[in-house]
């Protein structure tokens, strides 16, 4: 938790993104749930919202973007058949990257860029998965990014070079620090990266750090157990299934000195916490903890929250 900086908050986002390395984005308001939890309150400065770990939307710092030429050629590869399926040729593709350029002088949204490409001889079916399909690819080439209002957005290409061999240990010196313990199985969980490419890897030794009691409210794509393959240490198997629901997607949860220990749900204004089924004392132990991050959430929200038992 201290190194999610659940436990010690983030000054803001810079600093919040060089601790954890990226909040997944695929859903803004997940993120920014994601965000709150760690103390910072907007997603504004140097960002870029890309497909990166994964092959899913994360928010990077620009500092960063060394990582989308690591992963996106895996990626890229990866969706190579599916793209054949939706008749995304390797020529069309390679035609469509200049054509993007060339189109997206100003952010577009994905209707009115399918609309130009159609424009300069690049023909999608807006009405199928081409689309998504194409712009992802030209992420992972490294050409555009979605910005927080999902329009799409060149990408600066003065990103510094880095061997492939020299990122992979950099993102698992990075990745450890933000989730260690954890095994190069688990880094290539959270990248994505085949696990040949994990293998070796040197080992990161972090820093411990005391229990300090904190009580954090985390939302449906929080990093803090999206960072693992085996999270039995952190999430009881028994409950396991109360959280992951399947899809990568998680039931909003609560954690406390960095375990799971119930989940919550958030109806009409009112946060409903329901501790896992071996703990029902823990709902007294975590109470005031409880109280103060549905305060919080409701100023954060500018809505209405209190909380209740379930």
């Amino acid at each position: 938790m201290r190194a999610q900086r659940l436990s010690h908050p983030a000054a803001d986002l810079d600093d919040l993104l060089d601790s954890v390395v990226a909040l997944q984005a695929q859903d803004v308001p997940a993120a920014r749930l994601a965000a709150r939890a760690r103390g910072v309150r907007a997603l504004d400065g140097p960002v870029v919202r890309t497909w990166a770990m994964r092959g899913t939307l994360h928010l990077l710092h620009e500092r960063d973007l060394w990582v989308v030429d690591l992963l996106g050629p895996v990626f890229a590869a990866a969706g190579r058949r599916r793209r054949a399926a939706l008749g995304l040729t390797d020529e069309l593709c390679a035609r469509a990257l200049p054509a993007l350029r060339e189109v997206l002088a100003d952010p577009l949204d994905r209707p009115a860029l399918v609309a130009r490409l159609a424009e300069v001889g690049i023909p999608l079916d807006p009405a199928s998965q081409a689309p998504a399909h194409l712009l992802a690819f030209a992420a992972h080439s490294g050409l555009l990014w979605r910005g927080l209002d999902d329009t799409y957005r060149l990408l600066r290409a003065d990103r510094e070079p880095r061997r492939a061999d020299d990122g992979v240990r950099e993102l698992w010196r990075r990745y450890r620090r933000a989730y260690g313990p954890a095994t190069p199985d688990d880094f290539a969980a959270w990248s994505g990266l085949p696990k040949r490419m994990a293998r070796d890897l040197p080992e990161v030794v972090g820093e411990p750090a005391a229990p300090t009691g904190a009580v954090r409210l985390l939302g449906h794509f929080d990093p803090y157990l999206l960072g693992y393959r085996d999270r039995s240490a952190v999430l009881d198997p028994a409950h396991a299934r109360l959280v992951q629901t399947g899809g990568g997607v998680l039931t909003p949860h609560v954690v406390v000195d960095g375990r799971v220990v119930a989940v919550w749900r958030r109806v009409r204004g009112r946060v409903g916490v329901t501790p896992f089924g071996d703990r029902p004392d823990i709902a007294e132990e975590i109470a005031e903890g409880v109280a103060e991050e549905v305060a919080d959430l409701g100023r954060f929200l500018d809505a209405d929250a209190a909380s209740t038992r379930r």
